[in-house]
């Protein structure tokens, strides 16, 4: 019987020149590289594509599933009474009036203690949570109206610039609907209405479901021993239409392809025993890794991910440990664009 591996942080890095992390999106979008991984094959195999390609590689009759959160502007900075400068970060509406955030410095964000962010408008900290994260209200203006007028588009923090006029389309999916996330469920901004048009006519089934993605998606690991690492949770919800789309793909034979690593949480994390998403609203701190056992998906679609990350943890679980360190290494080598305004990578 052989023995299971024993994972560390070390396992998941790889060499990453800086200059591939995307600092702004492609010149067109749909026009990114794509790198096609087999689970099954050796890593001579992959393919380098453009990603229109997609449309050539999903058959018909299967299942494309897409998370359609969008990106709330939820970051706002301010002054502290001293003038120094602080942040703010809104994660997600706690009880009426009150949101759960994070800040810094985090001696600005003590209950009582409160942040200008302009016009009188100010934001109090309440409470401190187990976790760390602050339950906080607004003074001077309902969230709604500040958010509106002060609130910025939270880009990840390895894109070294403030957003622009362009991002405000371009970190959005061309399918968002309900705002509720701190970043882009980043694999579906390549999606363009022709190419989801041109897979519909094609006969590919597509439904979405709703992953609120948070801040913990950037959270690096800190643990050598990767089983240790605490998962973030985030909040997500299953339609009915979902669930019946995945029991009739099953039936006629077809494959489950996820758009993103926020839909592989959320599918698998609702999977019955059938592997058969379960409808409704919960919230997953599932981390997958090698060794997980998949039971909703057979096809993903991603972005590259940062070294020692459970993101880049979740690909090497779902295409291999091997191939997906030999896929990133020849993305490198190739000069891929690395991250969520890079390319994308899809595993069959």
């Amino acid at each position: 019987m052989t023995a299971e591996r024993v994972w560390s942080l070390a396992d998941f890095d790889y060499e990453l020149p800086p200059e591939l992390i995307a600092q702004q999106p492609a010149v067109e979008r749909g026009r990114s590289r794509l790198l096609v991984v087999r689970r099954d094959a050796a890593a001579s195999e992959l393919r380098d594509l453009e990603f229109p390609s997609i449309v050539d590689l999903i058959p018909r009759g299967d299942l494309l599933i897409l998370n359609t959160t969008r990106v709330r502007h939820a970051r706002f900075l301010g002054k502290r009474p001293s003038g120094a400068d602080a942040e703010v970060l809104l994660i997600h509406p706690a009880t009426e009036g009150a949101w759960v955030a994070m800040g810094r410095p985090g001696s600005a964000m003590r209950p009582g203690k409160f942040i200008e962010i302009g016009d009188g408008v100010r934001i109090e900290t309440l409470d401190v949570l187990d976790d760390g994260n602050r339950v906080v209200r607004f003074v001077g203006a309902s969230a709604e109206a500040a958010i509106a007028r002060f609130g910025r588009l939270p880009l990840p923090p390895y894109i070294e610039r403030a957003p622009t006029a362009d991002d405000e389309e371009r970190y959005q999916t061309v399918y968002a609907k309900r705002e509720g996330s701190v970043a882009a469920p980043t694999a579906g901004l390549h999606f363009t209405p022709a190419i989801l048009g041109a897979l519909a006519d094609k006969g590919v089934d597509i439904v979405d479901l709703d992953l609120e993605v948070g801040p913990g998606t950037f959270k690096p690991v800190e643990v050598d021993d990767v089983t240790r690492h605490v998962m973030h949770e985030e909040r997500y919800d299953i339609p009915e239409a979902l669930t019946r789309a995945v029991k009739a793909v099953r039936v006629r034979g077809g494959k489950v392809w996820a758009v993103g690593t926020t839909v592989v949480r959320a599918l698998e994390s609702s999977a019955d025993e059938h592997g058969i998403p379960r409808p409704g609203a919960s919230a997953t701190a599932l981390f997958i890794r090698p060794g997980f056992q998949f039971r909703v998906v057979d096809r993903m679609l991603t972005n590259f991910h940062l070294p020692r990350t459970t993101l880049l943890m979740l690909v090497a679980a779902f295409a291999g440990y091997e191939n997906t360190m030999a896929a990133y290494r020849h993305a490198v080598e190739q000069r891929y664009r690395m991250f969520s305004y890079g390319d994308a990578m899809v595993i069959l």
